[in-house]
């Protein structure tokens, strides 16, 4: 059997998500039935729950099963809102009847302290605030009762303090715009405890102060989203912190649309990704509330970001299970990625994009020409102070420097989901899927390292102290320091492209160590198998393949190595005088979030204990998505990037 004729067999039929063309309202009213319709198969007797899959999560199996109930209300509510049917409707209103009845064989128990159900409380309490002809109006005043005690037994109860705090204002938006019984003090207190979260220029952190976590929470899984849902539900009860929150998404938008690349694709950063498109739910929040942002953010700009991002979904083939349900995992099932708050039903939030069906098709949004990326075009390096990001859009590439995030809990692959130096659009990401080998740990964008010979490795997990974006003959650089033990200390510069080198990046670590270790430091990984038969670009044997004419394979030699796939092509090479060994990484399967087999270009070496060395690090990318790549992309990685004149002297200087 031909790679071609493999690739093409499948397991079970296409989804009709993947032929949907995405171009109209009703083309996404169309795609969100689409996804509601498949949930039945696994809903219970009076529809209260529903089983999207078998694995389990950290919060007991009822609370999984009405994710998989509530989630999908994020398309359904906005979907009834703005006018459309679905013929499933009255099903989800008897499972919110049955529900939230203490009689019931399916009621879903009150809240208790910090419980997994406040948060679908927060797609209940939507769909009563907009869709409460069909969820609302029709129940007895015994159900609405019923519905009014489920979601008020939250209001006493403790929560985390984080973005769940929404979740609970949300909770008595929806009673309050249905004259039920709800508690304007808690929600008050809940809005200024929120507000402590802002830190300037559109952001806020997922939380207080003591760590930094801006990731798509602090944007389109949570804070920026629920900001605009308020604006709008509240304009007129509110509307001094309506016109707040609309203000910081204008903010906002102006730096969120550097997360996103003109194919439509997004960079790939943080936890919860599994929400897939729901990266986009920022701009829909946009399209429901009204907003008009800055130039060159117009409702064509906005909406071609958004219908993009949906489109790529749609050529994602493998993102459902054969009952027509999501999977937990990116562009394949894979549970390496998830956390132990995944539950099978979890990947509904994707549904939160679905937010511009509340409008007519005469909306702006709706009636606007789809317009392509603004910075598709331009050379970008911005910086971003409050995240700790520089967003770069170069050489066709766009992606982002990173200082290094945390979550407020130990997180599953935290190292990997906030603690690389840089994330793409073009190039997923990669977690590790154990911490034995570097095949396991997977060094992607990341500088690893081991004091037992190469058994167990580290890499950045969190920042030590605070990082800095600095400027350096006009450029901005991003530093940022971490102590892998207490006696290994590593600074970082990371350089953005420049104009003569536009698809390099440089990274300059000075590590002093006070124990014998070994080093690996990787470029971004890529699809590693060949076209044409399908098999592995590393041969069993641990030998390269490489294919001039296609041009597909890896190379690798003394200071350098590189990889060429459908992906693109990437390298990594050593700029400075240090010996690193440059070699392939035939990487653990299923550690990439799109590709389920992959390969790493990587350089290592051996450091002494009580060294002071500087790796001087070129990193290399084309994606795949560049037209004509394939004959250009060998001027580029034999054109080396010029070491900067003001690195040069902190290197050659050994710099303090």
């Amino acid at each position: 059997m031909s790679a071609k004729v493999a690739n093409a067999n499948r397991s079970h039929a296409l989804h009709p998500f993947h032929s949907n063309p995405l171009q109209t309202r009703e083309d996404v009213v169309t795609a969100v039935a689409s996804l509601l319709e498949p949930l039945h198969g696994g809903a219970s007797p009076q529809h209260a729950l529903v089983k999207v899959g078998s694995t389990g999560t950290r919060f007991d199996e009822i609370a999984a099963q009405v994710e998989g109930y509530a989630r999908p209300l994020w398309g359904l509510a906005p979907l009834l809102a703005g006018g459309s049917t679905y013929a499933g409707t009255e099903k989800f209103v008897q499972g919110l009847i049955a529900g939230t009845d203490p009689e019931s064989e399916e009621f879903w128990g009150y809240m208790e302290d910090q419980d997994q159900r406040m948060v679908e409380a927060c797609p209940i309490g939507y769909t009563l605030a907009i869709a409460h002809k069909d969820f609302w109006d029709p129940l007895t005043d015994k159900q609405k009762k019923n519905v009014e005690a489920w979601l008020g037994s939250m209001n006493d109860k403790d929560m985390p303090n984080t973005n769940w705090l929404w979740f609970r204002v949300f909770a008595n938006l929806g009673l309050a715009k249905n004259g039920a019984e709800w508690s304007m003090e808690r929600l008050e207190k809940d809005i200024k405890q929120l507000n402590t979260f802002y830190r300037g220029d559109g952001w806020s952190n997922d939380g207080p102060e003591g760590y930094r976590q801006m990731d798509y929470y602090s944007g389109s899984f949570a804070i920026q989203y629920l900001q605009l849902l308020y604006a709008k539900l509240a304009a007129d009860t509110d509307p001094t912190q309506a016109e707040e929150y609309k203000s910081r998404a204008r903010q906002y938008a102006l730096d969120f649309v550097h997360y996103f690349d003109p194919e439509g694709r997004a960079i790939t950063f943080g936890r919860s990704l599994t929400y897939r498109w729901a990266m986009v739910a920022f701009w829909g929040s946009i399209a429901f509330a009204d907003v008009e942002l800055p130039s060159p953010l117009s409702w064509g700009v906005v909406k071609g970001i958004w219908l993009r991002n949906l489109r790529w979904w749609t050529t994602q083939h493998d993102i459902f299970q054969s009952n027509g349900m999501l999977t937990i995992g990116y562009s394949y099932p894979n549970t390496y990625l998830a956390e132990n708050y995944n539950s099978p039903g979890s990947p509904y939030w994707a549904m939160l994009a679905f937010a511009p069906l509340a409008q007519p098709a005469s909306h702006p949004f709706w009636a606007a020409k789809e317009e392509p990326h603004p910075f598709a075009e331009t050379r970008i390096a911005r910086p971003l102070p409050h995240p700790r990001h520089i967003v770069v859009r170069s050489g066709g590439h766009s992606f982002l420097l990173s200082s290094g995030q945390s979550c407020h809990y130990p997180l599953k692959n935290t190292q990997a989901k906030y603690g690389k130096f840089a994330y793409s659009s073009a190039f997923a990401y990669s977690v590790s899927t154990g911490s034995h080998t570097l095949e396991q740990f997977v060094p992607e964008s990341s500088l690893a390292f081991s004091d037992d010979g190469g058994e167990l490795w580290k890499m950045r997990r969190a920042h030590e102290g605070d990082s800095e974006i600095e400027t350096f003959d006009g450029t901005p650089v991003l530093v940022s320091s971490m102590r892998p033990w207490n006696d290994v200390q590593v600074t970082t510069f990371l350089v953005p492209p420049s104009e003569e080198a536009p698809n390099w990046h440089i990274r300059a670590h000075r590590v002093r160590t006070g124990r014998k270790i070994q080093t690996a430091e990787g470029a971004f990984a890529v699809y590693g198998c060949r076209i044409k038969d399908g098999r592995n670009l590393i041969e069993l044997d641990g030998s390269l393949y490489w294919d001039a004419a296609t041009p597909e394979g890896c190379v690798a030699d003394g200071k350098s190595a590189f990889a060429a796939s459908r992906s693109g092509v990437v390298g990594i090479a050593e700029l400075g005088q240090v010996e690193r060994k440059g070699s392939v990484l035939l990487a653990d399967a299923n550690s990439n979030l799109v590709e389920a087999r992959s390969v790493l270009p990587v350089l290592g070496s051996e450091l002494e204990a009580g060294s002071t060395t500087w790796f001087v690090t070129g990193v290399y990318a084309v994606p795949g998505s560049v037209e004509g790549w394939e004959g250009r992309w060998k001027e580029g990685w034999e054109g080396r990037p010029v070491v900067p004149g003001w690195l040069g002297e902190k290197v050659g200087g050994r710099w303090d």
